[in-house]
């Protein structure tokens, strides 16, 4: 049999390889998406939820870039809420609950509906090189496939090791094998590998529970979703819960702590610092007395339950005995227990700005081979990956995002210059411009780049364009309109606020912190008779500008003085080891990581404000 040759090839099925393989597909190469399962496409391996703090907006950027993720969530969505409401704008991020296999299944059918993309079910074991470049795979049938680049997203499956207590076992999933072979391939092509670790906590049957003992926790009255499309949202959500442990399960949990394999040495990959397992959580805080643990069912239609919080990679009796001694769980029956899995990744210091390898040319690496964390994260590297290795094989320039651009471009940023040596994680505290890269402007800040590379259509793009030209119209009406204290007096009395005494523009109005557009239409009738027919999504865009014009126009500001620093080239070829006004840090870290700009050279971890001054003298700058 003679089999096709592709334009992309994308290795891995999960959140990072499933938007690969779309968007190359939707540019217009003819892709070919090679899992080891095609059960378990972009399945959750984790907990059954999309977004939340820094990674919804991640999702909505993803979704602006024409990808499915949120289109998924928003159709698979069990419960919906906008965290962070009370706080600024900047840190509003929406998430769901998602009901895990219709996540599964919706993912599957889009991409089967997706015209150039191709399935095959196997382990890919080699890549195929020569003269540099990367033209295929092999599998571990020794079937090879031809490509004009190929896209690596193995999860944590490469060389995966399953731990519960003093058992390990091969496997990349619980119940599924590991992937063999690449990483002492690649090894022998020069890359550098590490090994990392993860974990999940157990599941139950939420039959078994005693709700009554629990918080609830609802979702919002108002359902906003992810995409910027109009996906039809549920007319009922299903309520997750809050529980505590207490000193009784920690005190069970330490019986453990002698055949735990992160205590005892058996894990030698480092595991994420911010999603630490709760045996991890008692020893680090050990002043606490109780941890919360959030209680989320994993879809509409089945009884499991995921426990947030209580992630663990003790011996599975241990943790049945401490689950039982939280409240609610007392007759708790257990479907699987937790466990954490060491796998390998590849420092992401070894790639290009486009996630294409140093080393070899036509070679992406995206998701957690990168060492990152999280399902937004996978997605948003997959995305790129896949963009850019089209862009790649059509000879064009990859869509580089900045870091005042969107967090899609934070994250690439900070793990081509920085690297990990633990699961990176997205955090608003990482975007220091996160005013300008807030989860409702993604579509105008994103949109139109991905309407030009062929990924948003028309019906898109044209959304945007309304929404940018009706916001501004109704910022040059609140700027243009004044009110008399007569017009607004009772309401400001009625909420608290200081009284006016003289006309004001509406504007400035909007500009107290305690008063929103939407209220006013309420209360005011001049204003209800001015903004009321604009939808509320264009409404809040102009008060977030009106309110937070200042600190935007500060962003705006620092943005360019760091697109100044881009825009200064360094030549490729520069030994810095030569340059002896250097510190020794900084030689050694540039002369590593190969910076094409003084910008980027300026995020590396170990050069200093002195050290880009002897470079800008060195260019002659």
């Amino acid at each position: 049999m003679i089999y096709p040759s592709y334009d992309v090839i994308v290795v891995g099925a999960g959140h990072a390889g499933s938007e690969a393989a779309a968007a190359a597909a939707n540019m217009g190469s003819k892709v070919l998406l090679v899992t080891m399962n095609m059960e378990v496409i972009a399945k959750m391996s984790c907990n059954p939820a999309m977004g939340g703090v820094a990674k919804g907006q991640i999702l909505r950027e993803i979704d602006a870039l024409g990808g499915y993720s949120a289109i998924v969530s928003d159709k698979t969505m069990i419960q919906f809420r906008m965290l962070n409401k009370s706080k600024g704008p900047a840190m509003w991020s929406p998430r769901v609950q998602s009901d895990r296999m219709m996540f599964s299944n919706e993912w599957r059918r889009m991409l089967e509906q997706t015209p150039n993309v191709d399935f095959w079910q196997e382990m890919v074991s080699e890549i195929i090189v020569e003269k540099g470049k990367c033209v295929g795979v092999k599998t571990q049938m020794g079937i090879e496939f031809k490509a004009k680049a190929v896209v690596l997203t193995n999860g944590t499956f490469l060389n995966g090791i399953i731990h519960i207590g003093e058992k390990k076992f091969g496997g990349g999933r619980a119940g599924e094998r590991a992937a063999t072979g690449l990483t002492a391939q690649l090894e022998s092509l020069g890359f550098q590998s590490g090994r990392m670790k993860t974990g999940t906590p157990p599941r139950v049957d939420g039959r078994t529970l005693d709700y009554a003992k629990m918080e609830v926790q609802p979702g919002d009255d108002e359902i906003v979703g992810f995409s910027y499309k109009n996906i039809e949202k549920p007319d009922k959500q299903r309520p997750c819960h809050i529980t505590y442990t207490n000193t009784e399960v920690h005190e069970i949990l330490k019986t453990g702590f002698d055949r735990s394999p992160m205590f005892t040495g058996r894990i030698k990959g480092v595991g994420p610092r911010y999603c630490p397992s709760v045996e991890d959580k008692i020893n680090r805080f050990a002043d606490k007395e109780r941890h919360q643990i959030f209680v989320e069912p994993e879809g509409w239609n089945t009884v499991e339950v995921y426990i947030n919080g209580f992630s663990t990679s003790l011996p599975e009796d241990v943790q049945y005995k401490a689950m039982r001694e939280i409240p609610g769980f007392e007759n708790a029956k257990m479907f699987r227990p937790g466990y954490a899995i060491e796998y390998d990744y590849f420092p992401p210091t070894q790639l290009n700005t486009s996630l294409e390898t140093k080393l070899i040319k036509g070679l992406f690496f995206a998701g957690q081979i990168n060492g990152t964390t999280g399902y937004e994260e996978a997605g948003a590297q997959g995305i790129i990956a896949g963009i850019n290795a089209h862009q790649y094989i059509q000879d064009n320039a990859p869509l580089i995002l900045r870091r005042d651009e969107a967090y899609i471009g934070v994250l690439i940023d900070d793990l081509i210059n920085k690297g990990t040596e633990e699961p990176y994680r997205m955090f608003t505290s990482r975007a220091e411009f996160r005013i300008l890269l807030r989860q409702d402007n993604a579509d105008i800040r994103l949109t139109e780049k991905s309407y030009q590379l062929g990924l948003a259509d028309q019906d898109r793009y044209d959304r945007v364009k309304e929404k940018i030209s009706q916001t501004n119209r109704i910022i040059e009406l609140l700027n243009n309109t004044g009110v008399y204290p007569n017009d607004v007096n009772f309401y400001l009395n009625k909420i608290g606020s200081s009284e006016l005494n003289q006309k004001i523009k509406l504007d400035k109005l909007i500009s107290r912190p305690h008063i929103s557009i939407a209220e006013l239409i309420e209360n005011v009738p001049k204003v209800e008779s001015l903004v009321a027919d604009y939808e509320h999504e264009f409404t809040e865009q102009a008060e977030i500008n009106i309110k937070y014009g200042g600190y935007i126009e500060r962003e705006k500001e620092m943005a360019v003085k760091m697109h100044n620093l881009e825009n200064i080239k360094l030549p490729s070829k520069t030994d810095y080891r030569s340059i002896p006004s250097l510190s020794i840090e900084a030689r050694e870290k540039l002369n590593k990581l190969k910076p094409t700009t003084l910008g980027q050279a300026s995020r590396i971890s170990g050069v200093s404000p002195a050290d880009i001054s002897v470079l800008m003298v060195f260019i002659g700058r």
